[in-house]
C-alpha cells in the first residue's frame, strides 16, 4: 500500500514521539517549519510543539495523542518526526493502524522513529520513508539542506519516474555546530562509497537506525527480515564496542544467512576507540564469510545531505557499481 504523493499546498503534519526538540531547539525548529513552508507546504503542528517532560515532549499517553490525532486528521498528507531520541518504541501498542490504513498518508522519519516506522509498516502494509525530519534535517542551512530537500521531494512528491537510481552527493559532513548558533554552512567532505562485498541483489528493502532496531526486536511490529530482502542500517555517535554488539545481535539471529544484500550507512561521529577501524571493518569480522553484496559509506544517515528510502520497496543493490536503485515502491511480487 503506497499513500498519495505530496502536492504543493499539502499539510505536512509535525510530531514528536520521543526528544522535545521543538522545545529545546527553536531557532532550528523555526528554521526547518519556514523551510518547508517557503517550498510551498503547510505545517501543521502537533499537540507537543514547543512542549517537554524532562528527556521527551510528553508522556506516552500524550505523544500517541499528538500522532494519532495526525493520523485521524483527513487534511494531513504527511507525517514528519520532528527528530528521534530514544523512546518511540513506547508508543507502538497504542498507534491506530487501523485509520492509517483507511486513510493512508505518508509517514516519515529517521533515527529512532524506526521503531514507528517499521511497525506501521508491518501491522498495515502501508509504505513509509526512512527520511530527514523537520527539526534534524529541514532545520539545516544551505547548500545541504537544499540537497536533503531535493532527495525528498523526488521521492515522496512524484519527481522521480522508477525505476530510480539513487544519486550519490558529492560532498557530505557531520561537522557539528550548536543548533542554536549557527550561522554558517557545514563543512564538505568528498563523498566515496566503499565496496565492502562486491556483487549485485534484488528484493525487498528493509531499512532502518539499528540501535533503535534492538529496542523491539522479535515483536509483532518488527518486519520478518525474509529471504533475499536487502538491509539498510545506520547508526549514530556510537563506539566500536556499542556497533560490534549491534552486528553481532545480527550474526545471532541469522540475518546474514537469510539477507540478499547489505547497505551500511555513514556514522555521524564514529569512536573508533583507538582502534584506527571504520564501521564496515567491524561488520566484515562479525560477517564473516558472506556471499552477498556490501555497500557502506551510504548517504540515508544522520550525516547530511539524507537521501530518502521507501521502506518495504523493491530494490536493486549493485556494489560493485555503488549504486542502489529503487524498481519500485512497492514490493509486489517479493
Amino acid at each position: 500500500m503506497i499513500a498519495p504523493k505530496l502536492n504543493k499546498g499539502d499539510a505536512i503534519g509535525v510530531f514528536s514521539p520521543s526528544s522535545p526538540a521543538t522545545a529545546t531547539a527553536r531557532v532550528r525548529y523555526g528554521r526547518g517549519k519556514a523551510y518547508l513552508e517557503s517550498k510551498g507546504y503547510r505545517i501543521v503542528e502537533g499537540d507537543l510543539t514547543g512542549r517537554k517532560d524532562f528527556y521527551r515532549s510528553g508522556s506516552i499517553a500524550q505523544r500517541v495523542d499528538e500522532l494519532n490525532a495526525l493520523i485521524r486528521d483527513p487534511d494531513v498528507r504527511c507525517i514528519m518526526s520532528s527528530i528521534g531520541g530514544m523512546n518511540s518504541n513506547s508508543l507502538l501498542p497504542y498507534i491506530d493502524y487501523e485509520a492509517l490504513a483507511k486513510d493512508p498518508k505518508i509517514v516519515i522519519g529517521y533515527s529512532d522513529v524506526t521503531a514507528i516506522l517499521f511497525a506501521i509498516y508491518t501491522r498495515t502494509g502501508l509504505v513509509t520513508y526512512y527520511g530527514p525530519a523537520l527539526v534534524a534535517s529541514f532545520g539545516e542551512l544551505p547548500p545541504f539542506v537544499d540537497e536533503t530537500f531535493g532527495y525528498f521531494e523526488s521521492i515522496v512528491a512524484n519527481k522521480a519516474s522508477f525505476p530510480h537510481v539513487l544519486p550519490t552527493p558529492d560532498a557530505w559532513t557531520d561537522e557539528f555546530l550548536d543548533w542554536e548558533t549557527q550561522d554558517r554552512e557545514k563543512r564538505p567532505v568528498a563523498n566515496a562509497l566503499v565496496t565492502v562485498c562486491g556483487g549485485k541483489a534484488e528484493c525487498r528493502l528493509v531499512a532502518g537506525n539499528l540501535n533503535t532496531m534492538e529496542g523491539f526486536w522479535g515483536t509483532r511490529y518488527f518486519p520478518a527480515i525474509l529471504e533475499g530482502d536487502i538491509l539498510m542500517i545506520e547508526d549514530s555517535m556510537k563506539d566500536a564496542s556499542t556497533i560490534e554488539r549491534s552486528f553481532a545481535m545480527l550474526k545471532l539471529n541469522g540475518v546474514f544467512e537469510r539477507i540478499g544484500g547489505l547497505v551500511l550507512g555513514k556514522h555521524e561521529k564514529f569512536d573508533d576507540r583507538g582502534s584506527g577501524r571504520m564501521p564496515y571493518d567491524i561488520l566484515v569480522e562479525v560477517m564473516g564469510d558472506v556471499r552477498f553484496p556490501v555497500l557502506a559509506q551510504f548517504d540515508c544517515c544522520h550525516t547530511h545531505p539524507m537521501l530518502t528510502l521507501p521502506i518495504g520497496s523493491r530494490v536493486g543493490l549493485d556494489a560493485d557499481a555503488q549504486r542502489l536503485t529503487i524498481l519500485r515502491e512497492d514490493d509486489e511480487g517479493i
